[in-house]
């Protein structure tokens, strides 16, 4: 790859192509991407950009290079080429060697990771013409050791604009240079080289200093691999060797080691000797038998001493496990006295609508105990007169119910009025590629925090006389700026009552004044008109093209209503009813209380959702479908000890290695669920009689269930065993039912 340049070009120093190119003709791996300016910086004596000389020094290469014949197209999938992606509309360039066998979604995919952004929202366009994701660069025309430009934009650009991650005034180099490499005695040869910046600092690998002319030279890590020296082809072996060191040394032995005897011109005394006698003398079977109890004995103490840790930790494995069922027992109890605490706080200080229901709940119960004692123990006309009595009691109470809720009401309004103004005056908010929480604001959120901070100030009551007519005249002129019907009446409302105020009237008084002022004002607030963020938190939307599709008719008020003002259920049968007629319905007849079932619902569905993530079983069942399994099915209690109180009722899978359905589970309560869940095999655990139980009731509801279009993909495709006639199908309208839990099939108990 050579071109001929002028010879007045300065070459590039070899320290500094050592310290921070990478020769990507070399093998090494691709360089991550650098971002820069679109004008990159000249060297001094350079005419043309580097870059673009790079790309014609690759083109007249190709040109002047025969392709080889072995090459294969899996070889010239593998080249590498220089991919220039200019960010729009910022207009910064990523540079980056790509291969050219891979596609432009793995090119999305290695941008994305480094820009930190989805590869969902990122689009790269060539020549204004967006490119596919499945197209490759070879594909686009790409050639081996060639260079491209392409164009890559957000289609989001609000939440995830393209920004670089390292700022482009931090780059000194360009991002890829020409280098001269002497080939011979004066011949060169011309090498493009990109330049990879790393992430992090580079680290000092030391270096030395020439003492004469004082200049420092520094080592650099380079990242291609040594040259290797030739193979001359003959065996080399190493010359060092150990040769034995030998000394001559005089060692003398110790005065109690040498034996003096009585001879011939010696005479040694015998005064100090001593006689020794030779003891028992002990066998070797003696010596082993005294080993054999030796060890005896210490396996005897540390088999002791092992038995005794053994017990130590039996003793405090009971105790742990003692205060383990005390601490359940003691949990359970306070859950139990929670539930009755929040009950009973739900009856006193109802809130919401299920509340409500319970205390319809609870007035239904205690009528039935009375009409029953009564119909139980008197006759005739003392009959009559206790049930018209007990009539005028339940009219009472409903009075008494519906002045409570006539309270929550009210209360529950201050709370969606405010809740709506601070939705309305909230910025926009987005996460940053560097997980900072960004927020902006729009005229459209200015004008929203304008006008909730004058309903706020319309509201209060403790401010003085002075103080009033301000904030009316600030309302005033607010509502002036749109000319209308409402405007108007509010102008005529403020002036009445500044002229009240001016005479004297007391603000108690005014107090009706103020409210019809507070009214009309939210009426204004809540007009996307005159307040644009209010658009999008209605309920009725403003354009009626949308509600073409989305608007069903309610058999018992006879209103026209959107889509998620009726009930969903999992057989996608429409009721007919909206979710105010259903509840009205069960005030005045059934009057049940779903919020136990809800519970259960709840529950499966966050064990479920940490079991297993893609389960959608128990998302695709309702309440009333779970009403129907638990009082249809199951019978309201518990498979294995009955116990009926469905606060602590729950249901699990049958076979845990299975994912939950109607037909793979089984209603227990909360203390033998954790049991339940350590069994590995219910057929070796269960009785045989207990097992054909669950099956049945599997059955019942395989049966049930498989008639919904929406569940019936997921019943199993084995067919179940034929019941017979025993089997009886009821449909979910009738769980709903007054008196749905007394039509269990016989078959059932």
């Amino acid at each position: 790859m050579e071109e001929p340049r002028e010879e007045e070009e300065p070459e590039v120093k070899q320290e500094e192509v050592d310290n921070m190119v990478t020769d990507t003709q070399t093998g090494g791996g691709s360089p991550e991407p650098t971002v820069e300016d679109d004008r990159e910086p000249r060297r001094d004596g350079e005419s043309t950009d580097v870059f673009e000389e790079a790309e014609t020094q690759a083109d007249l290469t190709d040109e002047a290079e025969p392709l080889r014949e072995t090459q294969t197209e899996e070889d010239v999938g593998n080249s590498t080429a220089t991919v220039k992606v200019v960010l729009v509309p910022e207009g910064h360039v990523m540079t980056v060697a790509f291969a050219i066998g891979l596609s432009i979604k793995e090119l999305k995919c290695h941008l994305a990771s480094e820009l930190r952004v989805p590869a969902e929202v990122l689009q790269i366009s060539l020549d204004g013409r967006v490119v596919e994701e499945h197209q490759s660069l070879m594909e686009l025309g790409v050639q081996p050791h060639s260079s491209t430009r392409m164009e890559m934009s957000s289609t989001d650009p609000d939440t995830h604009p393209l920004r670089p991650v390292r700022p482009p005034e931090h780059d000194n180099m360009p991002d890829v240079i020409t280098v001269r490499v002497p080939t011979g005695e004066g011949v060169f040869e011309e090498v493009v080289v990109e330049i990879e910046r790393p992430r992090q600092q580079k680290a000092f690998l030391g270096g030395y200093k020439h003492r004469l002319t004082g200049v420092e030279y520094h080592h650099a890590a380079a990242q291609t691999l040594p040259k290797r020296r030739p193979d001359r082809g003959v065996l080399v072996f190493s010359r060092d060797t150990q040769t034995v060191e030998l000394k001559s040394q005089v060692q003398q032995c110790a005065v109690d080691v040498s034996t003096q005897m009585t001879g011939i011109g010696c005479y040694v005394s015998c005064m100090n000797d001593k006689l020794v006698t030779p003891g028992k003398y002990t066998t070797a079977a003696e010596y082993h038998d005294r080993r054999l109890r030796a060890v005896i004995c210490l396996q005897s103490f540390t088999r002791r001493w092992l038995a005794q840790q053994v017990v130590n930790q039996l003793r405090r494995d009971r105790d742990r496990r003692l205060a383990w069922l005390e601490l359940q027992e003691r949990k359970q109890k306070e859950e139990k006295e929670e539930q009755l605490k929040d009950r009973r706080q739900r009856w006193l200080n109802p809130r919401r609508r299920e509340d409500f229901n319970l205390l319809f709940q609870a007035l239904e119960k205690w009528r039935c105990e009375e009409e029953q004692q009564i119909n139980s123990t008197l006759r005739g006309a003392e009959r009559k007169a206790a049930l018209c009595a007990l009539l005028q009691q339940e009219t009472q109470l409903i009075a008494a119910i519906g002045q409570h809720r006539i309270a929550a009401q009210s209360s529950n309004y201050d709370t969606t009025v405010k809740s709506f103004l601070d939705k309305s005056s909230a910025p926009h908010q987005w996460r940053a590629a560097d997980g900072r929480l960004i927020e902006m604001d729009t005229p459209h959120t200015i004008r929203a925090r304008e006008l909730k901070e004058l309903y706020n100030n319309i509201h209060l009551n403790t401010v003085s006389r002075e103080q009033r007519l301000h904030v009316l005249m600030t309302l005033k002129h607010t509502v002036q700026e749109q000319e209308c019907q409402l405007t108007r009446d509010i102008v005529d409302l403020i002036d009445r009552e500044v002229d009240l105020s001016t005479r004297g009237v007391k603000a108690a008084t005014l107090e009706g004044l103020r409210k019809r002022i507070a009214t009309l004002f939210l009426q204004f607030v809540k007009t996307p008109k005159f307040n644009p963020k209010a658009a999008g938190l209605l309920k009725v939307p403003q354009n009626p093209s949308q509600l073409k599709n989305n608007m069903f008719h309610c058999r018992g008020c006879h209103r026209y209503l959107q889509s998620t003002d009726f009930a969903p259920t999992a057989s996608a049968r429409h009721s007919g009813r909206c979710k105010h007629c259903t509840g009205l319905d069960n005030i005045a007849r059934s009057r049940n209380d779903f919020s136990c079932y809800k519970n259960i619902l709840k529950r499966l569905r966050a064990d479920e959702q940490k079991t297993n993530e893609e389960a959608k079983i128990p998302f695709l069942l309702q309440v009333e479908d779970v009403k129907y399994l638990v009082e249809v099915i199951w019978e309201s209690r518990s498979a294995l000890h009955g116990g009926s109180d469905l606060y602590s009722l729950m249901f699990v899978r049958w076979e845990r290695h299975r994912d939950w359905s109607p037909w793979n589970c089984i209603l227990l309560s909360k203390e033998e669920t954790s049991a339940h869940l350590e069994v590995e095999d219910v057929h070796k655990t269960y009785e045989s009689t207990f097992i054909c139980r669950i099956k049945h009731k599997h059955m019942l509801a395989r049966r049930h269930f498989g008639q919904i279009s929406v569940m019936s993909e997921y019943v199993d495709s084995q067919p179940p065993a034929a019941l017979g006639n025993q089997l009886v199908s009821m449909p979910i309208a009738m769980a709903t039912g007054k008196h749905a839990t007394n039509s269990t099939p016989a078959s059932a108990h």
